[in-house]
């Protein structure tokens, strides 16, 4: 949230220039304030996991958020109960006809898949056209952010020849644009991909790379109007995640790579690192704020 001063305060130009958000007090009279409706399209297989990780995000700022829940696979899901899914998920056409403030689109284990061989690849690029009028800001997870990507650019993923998983450094790049207000020159976020996107994909594009990583390619890219978000890792992986991923490659016949930089000692046997937490925390933060709550309209019918 902006600190309210008053107009002429030399602060303003200061904290400004600084990258530091200020509003001032003639503009804040002006606001009008309400809850913040994002809908969520959840691909992951465990989707109740998926929630718990995505809301305990969205849920640390001071902001009001109304949370709805989407779903597009109509097949039986062998991870998440049906009466979960039939109670708390909507379908597509029931929230069509509506604007939301913000939309995120998880991953889904579809690395190897190619676009056109996706079961529902139809309905994926119909949601992404779909949030170019009816959303103020979506923001793309790993996989959602390679599909968008490919619909929005015309930007093909690069599958590299073994599985990028593990905990990555990143380089933060434009350190002026809201979305990383705040962030350390090099940050840590969990992979698990396959995917590489080097920035040579992006030259020719109008998207600003905002971090990245020399082996992994980009991880965080946007739009210069702030209405796509493209992340290509898991910020919202908990503790365990790369640890059950890898257990499950193992069980699966999968030759599996142990996390890079995830396990102390780089031990299986050994408890994992968390070390993303905050960067997760601040991305989510900084999205809901600069890119959502500042950008949209107090009344959605003006989208």
């Amino acid at each position: 949230m902006p600190i309210r001063i008053k107009d002429g305060l030399p602060a303003a130009d200061i904290l400004g220039n600084e990258n530091i958000f200020v509003m001032l007090e003639s503009r804040a009279k002006k606001q009008e304030i309400r809850p913040l409706n994002v809908v969520v399209l959840n691909l992951m297989p465990k989707k109740i996991e998926t929630e718990n990780q995505i809301l305990r995000l969205l849920a640390n700022t001071p902001l009001q958020v109304n949370v709805e829940l989407l779903r597009i696979d109509y097949r039986a899901s062998k991870n998440t109960p049906q009466e979960h899914i039939d109670e708390f998920y909507h379908d597509f056409e029931r929230i069509r006809h509506r604007n939301f403030d913000g939309l995120i689109i998880t991953g889904a284990p579809l690395g190897l898949v190619e676009h056109n061989q996706v079961v529902y690849w139809p309905q994926i690029e119909e949601i992404i056209e779909w949030s170019r009028t009816h959303v103020v800001s979506t923001l793309f997870l790993c996989w959602a952010a390679q599909a968008a990507l490919k619909i929005l650019h015309g930007i093909d993923k690069k599958v590299h020849g073994t599985k990028f998983s593990g905990v990555y450094n990143q380089q933060t790049f434009l350190h002026k644009n809201p979305l990383v207000r705040g962030f350390d020159d090099e940050f840590q976020v969990p992979m698990s991909r396959y995917a590489n996107f080097s920035p040579e994909l992006f030259k020719d594009t109008e998207l600003n790379i905002l971090a990245s990583n020399p082996e992994t390619g980009v991880y965080l890219a946007a739009s210069k109007d702030f209405r796509q978000v493209f992340v290509t890792g898991h910020p919202e992986y908990d503790a365990e995640t790369l640890d059950q991923e890898y257990q499950r490659d193992i069980a699966d016949g999968v030759e599996a790579v142990i996390p890079h930089n995830y396990y102390q000692g780089n031990n299986p046997k050994n408890d994992p690192r968390v070390t993303w937490r905050s960067h997760g925390n601040l991305l989510y933060s900084n999205w809901l704020n600069y890119y959502v709550y500042q950008e949209t309209p107090y009344d959605l019918n003006d989208l």
